[in-house]
């Protein structure tokens, strides 16, 4: 598998940024896929993941109502909208490949990992 993460920039608080998670090599259509992020200094935290078929989402509390996770399995591409961007959103976020097809929100349960794409967010 490899991920390769985009979209990722400079906003001002309040404002929208779309990330994208292209799995270039299509093997991971049958996984669920996860969405992480890491701050200078903190530990690397989940954001959100959806199943395999798109059909489950769990979000973290921080960001639920304001991220939307989803999956175009045609082009095998992962997508977190983010709107309403806060300082604290500030991080470098990940993809990455869930060992299942089931949503989890344990970063230890996912096997693969991209690049990361730095979102920061002023205020």
């Amino acid at each position: 598998v490899q991920l390769q993460a985009s979209g990722g920039g400079f906003v001002q608080a309040g404002g929208s940024l779309k990330l994208s998670c292209a799995d270039s090599r299509r093997t991971a259509s049958n996984n669920a896929v996860g969405w992480f992020r890491q701050a200078p200094g903190k530990e690397r935290e989940f954001v959100a993941t959806i199943s395999w078929n798109g059909g489950s989402t769990v979000y973290a509390d921080s960001i639920k109502g304001r991220f939307t996770i989803s999956r175009d399995r045609a082009k095998n591409t992962v997508y977190l909208q983010m709107s309403s961007l806060k300082p604290e959103d500030t991080a470098v976020y990940y993809c990455a490949v869930q060992r299942g097809s089931w949503t989890s929100t344990n970063r230890h349960d996912y096997r693969y990992w991209g690049q990361g794409t730095q979102v920061t967010v002023s205020s």
